[in-house]
């Protein structure tokens, strides 16, 4: 068993799901200008899993001396777009919701780490927990995904 960032045991992956979750990734995050203009990195990628990155910067504070809510869920949005997309089927967010549970600051790193908890037909059911660098849970959101055309990566069949 692999566990996860707070400790939680993850199932195996099969080599090839893992492969292509991370070609996924490594896809969508290029071609998204919004998630690298705030800084965000890609820390691990898996089948129905994604935790990502981000330092928030003296530019994301707002009149609070605290972090925009709004950039900690585009954070949280983007972990959640790259694992819903894992399994490279195209599929967009439906609904959220976000509880925000402490402020970040100017000099903190925060971790969103998204993971799946149903999938059914062509609806998903991802939550993501944003963290702090101390192990702190700053925000909790939870996504309902959609499965729409196409594919993210175009895969030639063996």
């Amino acid at each position: 068993m692999q566990s996860s960032q707070n400790g939680a045991s993850v199932a195996p992956v099969d080599t090839d799901a893992q492969a292509l979750a991370e070609r996924v990734g490594e896809a969508m995050f290029a071609r998204d200008e919004a998630s690298r203009m705030l800084g965000m990195h890609i820390d691990a990628m898996a089948p129905g899993y994604a935790r990502v990155s981000m330092p928030v910067r003296d530019d994301m504070v707002n009149g609070h001396k605290t972090c925009h809510g709004g950039l900690i869920f585009s954070l949280a949005d983007s972990a959640f777009a790259f694992a819903c997309n894992s399994g490279n089927q195209n599929t967009v967010g439906a609904a959220c919701n976000v509880d925000y549970l402490r402020p970040a600051f100017a000099g903190d790193v925060l971790v969103a780490e998204a993971e799946q908890r149903s999938r059914s037909g062509r609806t998903g059911v991802y939550d993501v927990t944003v963290r702090n660098q101390h192990d702190e849970t700053v925000v909790l959101f939870r996504g309902r995904a959609h499965q729409v055309r196409g594919e993210v990566l175009e895969v030639m069949a063996s």
